[in-house]
């Protein structure tokens, strides 16, 4: 049985679903076949009207998938005592309920990984009945493959911007010291939710992400919400074999905020747990993040200051989840 510490339900977050139009599924998210020609302007579309799209026919193979899914199950499947030995997370390690060092919770579990190929895996090494090098093939064949759908993602979306070379977003990833990382997400059923009548407990909380993109999969089990534009929050109807997309505030940035990084959040289900596994696509530490000149229209004037991806994530992960991370950053007073 999985364990997490007790709720505090003094202290975990809260939502009044009156407070929440309609979070019923919505079925119009931007569904991108990767297969079909016309998929580079369709991201484009995506990016701009969402920041926010499903990926099928994609190339992951569905091993990778349910290799890690399974080591991912074994490792929170044990006890807590035992899943404390891999933490506490000095960023990397496992993680329960704590998101960051800023003060704010969730009912989640994590474990977060850097995806350079150097990093060390014996945090698992003293955890009854997991086998660290199994979890660091299995993260280490998914996070190719999915690096790998990234990269032609982005290499899409330039072509579709027509930006030329194709590879100015992908090839930060591909660098050596790309600054990316990986997070296995577990949110356990929280029975204690009826306790708060109409009201749902916040598995982690809204927030965008601040690299340049992220791609997400997660089991069947619904609770990912994103904010459209409207203001409305919509339940992500869960599909286990696809992929979904979110664009960062990186790629916000140097496209000069014709992409908004969506701002997405995951609510508990207290029948059902749920399991995601996120890689984050970040640039090298020292790449200066500005608007790319190639996009610049006419007399259009940059609506953020330059600054490093080094920068920009120290300042970020002092934040709080909610707060708009960009301002600081902002020339004009754009959002």
């Amino acid at each position: 049985m999985v364990v997490l510490t007790e709720p505090d339900n003094d202290h975990l977050p809260i939502i009044n679903s009156n407070s929440c139009k309609s979070p019923s599924f919505f079925n119009d998210i931007p569904v991108i076949d990767l297969s079909k020609p016309d998929s580079k302007n369709l991201i484009v579309e995506a990016c701009e009207e969402f920041g926010f799209f499903k990926v099928v026919n994609h190339d992951v193979p569905i091993e990778f998938i349910s290799k890690l899914e399974s080591e991912a199950i074994k490792f929170f499947s044990s006890p807590l005592s035992e899943k404390l030995k891999a933490g506490p997370a000095d960023p990397f390690g496992y993680g329960n309920k704590q998101i960051g060092q800023s003060g704010d919770i969730g009912w989640v579990e994590y474990i977060l990984l850097s995806t350079n190929s150097e990093f060390n895996y014996q945090k698992f090494a003293s955890v009854l009945g997991v086998n660290p090098e199994n979890i660091r093939a299995a993260v280490n064949d998914y996070v190719t493959a999915v690096k790998r759908m990234s990269c032609e993602i982005l290499e899409k979306l330039a072509e579709g911007l027509k930006i030329h070379p194709t590879n100015v977003f992908s090839k930060l990833l591909k660098d050596e010291k790309s600054d990316s990382v990986f997070r296995l997400n577990h949110y356990p059923p929280c029975p204690d939710i009826q306790e708060f009548n109409a009201k749902n407990l916040i598995g982690f909380g809204e927030h965008t992400d601040p690299q340049i993109i992220s791609v997400l999969r997660s089991n069947n089990t619904s609770g990912l919400q994103i904010l459209l534009k409207n203001g409305n929050w919509f339940s992500v109807p869960p599909d286990q074999s696809s992929f979904f997309v979110n664009v960062g505030d990186s790629l916000q940035v140097m496209t000069n905020g014709r992409f908004k990084s969506v701002k997405h959040r995951v609510l508990t289900n207290s029948v059902k747990s749920r399991l995601s596994m996120i890689y984050f696509g970040g640039p090298p530490l020292s790449e200066k993040i500005a608007p790319l000149p190639s996009l610049m229209e006419g007399e259009e004037s940059s609506l953020y200051k330059e600054f490093t991806w080094f920068e920009y994530k120290k300042s970020a992960f002092k934040s709080r989840l909610a707060q708009n991370r960009l301002t600081l950053f902002e020339k004009f007073g754009t959002s």
